[in-house]
């Protein structure tokens, strides 16, 4: 089953369905035992009747047993034997004997000789084994049975109480009366065959309500999928799908699925400046190279070797950035190695033997300052902030290194021009360089910035720009230090 919808108007009749069931067999329960409760109580109001009498010393056969069809009535003596039965009483069940017929003994109140021992010694006994007092009717509840009868013919379903009695003279009979279970049953079967006939209807119902507002709530869904399916169809990532009025999930999926769009627009747009960029970047140093390489071939005497290694190395270099970015793009993780940032910066600034400014360093003392990352990656931040404040330079370039609670710093000063605080942002973006009289040579593809805040980034670090003292700008560069997860 494919369809959302199908699955909720299923899942929504299925809970109905089990509810109502057991609702249902809950009402049935209970209706049933409230029904036999008052059967029961019918058929001791009847017991107690025929034990009063039989309290009274009413022989058997005077007893008032006329309304024998509704209320059948049995009654036993101590040792089991039936003493008097209703008129017309055919058959019985579920009492203490199946009998309905009399069996021929002495009258009540006129016991046989046999039974006098017997019964004094009861009555000398400090225990009557919980029987009534003579002349009395037992207080205790009736036992209750369910059982069955044929009266005159007709056999019917009874609830049975069983009520003692005892004579003056001291016999104890039981009376067992019945009272009829047809209006329970007919009551339980009635409500039944509704819960029967009606539940269909209901769960027919639920089922239609269900698939219509489910129908109703997914169309929005059915909308975006449209959407998104022309979107993949037409490549254009500039068109957006349909937010519904609602407050709901569904309205929420539609602006997390435009905004997903908008960055994922923004993502391509980037990666094609990038391609346009890097092709362009790449264009003029292989055109000069083949330029040179060309006269050299035609008139050797002519051939500019250093012109065509300078720009070997520049494209060389070039290569690399993109490489770099290549990798910093697909997701690279820097490494976890533990390294002093301070040691790193020295040997960084040592191996500059042709800067036309000499960098000062300042490396603190009271300890390494550690951090956790790719030495190398790292170790590229550093030379390309350092190539940037010679490149801007007048006479003063200078880096320090500093520790705190927070983590590790690295600092770069020039006395140049500095960034406007306008574009302190831009400058960190691909290709991007705000001197446009410098020449290429000069100024580089712009790419150093970009690279070292994406590799300051995923060491879990910041780089930003601000104004130095020296009046030019000012690069901190932030990164945790190596005791701090990232």
């Amino acid at each position: 089953m494919r369809s959302v919808r199908a699955r909720a108007a299923l899942g929504a009749t299925l809970v109905v369905a089990l509810a109502l069931i057991g609702a249902g067999l809950a009402v049935l329960m209970v209706l049933r035992a409230n029904l036999t409760d008052q059967a029961g109580l019918q058929a001791e109001v009847t017991a107690r009747e025929v034990a009063g009498q039989l309290a009274l010393d009413k022989a058997y056969g005077a007893l008032d047993l006329d309304d024998e069809e509704d209320h059948p009535v049995q009654v036993t003596d101590e040792d089991g034997r039936v003493v008097a039965v209703s008129q017309d009483l055919e058959a019985i069940s579920g009492t203490d004997s199946g009998v309905v017929r009399p069996v021929p003994s002495a009258p009540a109140g006129t016991p046989g000789d046999d039974d006098d021992d017997d019964r004094d010694d009861r009555d000398d006994g400090d225990d009557d084994g919980g029987r009534p007092a003579r002349g009395e009717v037992s207080s205790d509840d009736p036992d209750f049975t369910n059982g069955t009868a044929t009266v005159d013919g007709h056999t019917a379903d009874y609830r049975f109480a069983a009520v003692e009695a005892t004579t003056s003279t001291g016999v104890t009979l039981t009376v067992h009366a019945g009272a009829p279970l047809a209006t329970e049953q007919e009551a339980v079967g009635t409500v039944r065959g509704a819960m029967l006939t009606g539940l269909p209807v209901l769960l027919v119902v639920v089922a239609g309500v269900t698939w219509l507002v489910t129908r109703r709530a997914l169309r929005p869904v059915e909308g975006i999928r449209r959407e998104m399916a022309a979107i993949t169809a037409s490549e254009d990532l500039g068109r957006r799908v349909p937010e519904p009025d609602s407050r709901d999930e569904i309205a929420r999926l539609a602006r997390t699925t435009n905004e997903t769009l908008t960055v994922l627009e923004a993502s391509v747009d980037r990666q094609r400046r990038f391609v346009a960029d890097a092709s362009h970047e790449l264009r003029s140093p292989i055109a000069s190279l083949r330029t040179q390489l060309e006269v050299g071939a035609a008139h050797p005497e002519l051939l500019d070797v250093p012109g065509a290694v300078a720009d070997t190395v520049r494209l060389q270099t070039l290569a690399a950035d993109l490489l770099l970015l290549a990798r910093l793009d697909a997701g690279e993780k820097p490494g976890r190695t533990p390294l002093d940032l301070g040691a790193l910066v020295r040997e960084e600034v040592s191996q500059r033997v042709g800067d036309r400014i000499p960098v000062r360093v300042s490396v603190p003392d009271t300890g390494p300052c550690e951090v956790n990352g790719s030495r190398g990656q790292l170790a590229r931040v550093i030379g390309n902030l350092l190539d940037n404040a010679e490149r801007h330079a007048d006479r003063v370039v200078a880096v320090s290194v500093g520790a705190d609670a927070n983590g590790v710093s690295v600092e770069v000063r020039d006395d140049g021009a500095g960034v406007p605080p306008d574009e302190r942002e831009r400058i960190f973006e691909r290709f991007v360089r705000l001197d446009d009289a410098r020449s290429r040579d000069d100024g580089g593809a712009g790419l150093g910035l970009a690279i070292a805040r994406d590799v300051a980034t995923r060491h879990g670090g910041t780089l930003t720009v601000d104004g130095a003292a020296e009046g030019g700008a000012l690069f901190r560069l932030r990164l945790p230090g190596a005791d701090r997860p990232h």
